[in-house]
Formats: structure tokens, C-alpha cells, sequence
């Protein structure tokens, strides 16, 4: 199957909790950086997700905020340090590459925040991931 997400994260099922609607699932990326997704309980059935199961996380590139530093008192999870690889900007907006470890993943973000942030290849960045955002399949 061939998909229009880019960000495709590697890694292995590292604990389950199971709920009556939703799954809280996390995953050791192949990098060793954790993830978090939450998924409905059904989906996580019918992946038969438990301990040490192969998935991708999937993340839409509009999907991924970035910071310049980690952020203290929120309620995104998932935050994973990279370095900016590259920005591409147009009239509105910017696709920015982060390398975070053992994978990359593409930030959509506006032309305005990219250029606030002052954003350039070589920058250190935080990729900000809310778990409801992450979807998972078996690999």
C-alpha cells in the first residue's frame, strides 16, 4: 500500500493499556526514542497489538508542531529532539525536515513560524506529537 504520509517511525510495541474505547499504546522507536499513541480499543484489537509487536507509527506532516526547545507543562507526550535538515518555504507555508533519531520527519507549519523560530538546516528543534495523532500499523 503506498500512503501520502511521509512520517513513517519504525518500532516495537513496548506496553499496551487497554480501556473500553481507547488503547494508550507505546512504542520504542528504532532510534530508542517512545512514542505514544492512542488509538480506539478496536483498532488495537484488530492489530493485535501487544509486547514486542512490529508497528510504523504514521503521522500527517501537518500534524507535527515544532518548538526550539522542550516544552514544560503540556499535555503533548510525544516530543522528540531533532535537528532541521531542511526548509523549504513557500507563500504560506514551509515544509521543514527534522532528523530525529534513526528516522526523519516533515513539520507543515506556516512560512511566519518557520521564519520566527529562525528555522535553517542545522537548527535544533523539538518535534511535538499529540498521541491522538499517531496512527500505527503492523509492519
Amino acid at each position: 500500500m503506498t500512503l501520502s504520509i511521509r512520517n513513517q517511525l519504525p518500532g516495537t510495541v513496548t506496553d499496551v493499556t487497554t480501556g473500553e474505547v481507547m488503547a494508550i499504546v507505546r512504542i520504542r522507536l528504532t532510534g530508542g526514542q517512545d512514542l505514544t499513541a492512542a488509538i480506539t480499543q478496536e483498532a488495537a484489537d484488530d492489530l493485535a497489538l501487544s509486547e514486542g509487536t512490529s508497528v510504523r507509527a504514521l503521522v500527517k506532516s501537518t500534524e507535527v508542531s515544532l518548538a526550539t526547545a522542550h516544552v514544560e507543562g503540556l499535555s503533548i507526550r510525544n516530543q522528540l529532539p531533532g535537528t532541521v535538515t531542511d526548509v523549504t518555504t513557500g507563500g504560506a507555508m514551509a515544509a521543514v525536515r527534522v532528523s530525529v533519531a534513526g528516522a526523519e520527519l516533515t513539520a507543515a507549519i506556516t512560512r511566519e513560524a518557520a521564519t520566527d523560530l529562525a528555522l535553517a538546516a542545522g537548527s535544533t528543534v523539538v518535534a511535538l506529537i499529540k498521541s491522538t495523532e499517531v496512527a500505527l500499523t503492523t509492519s
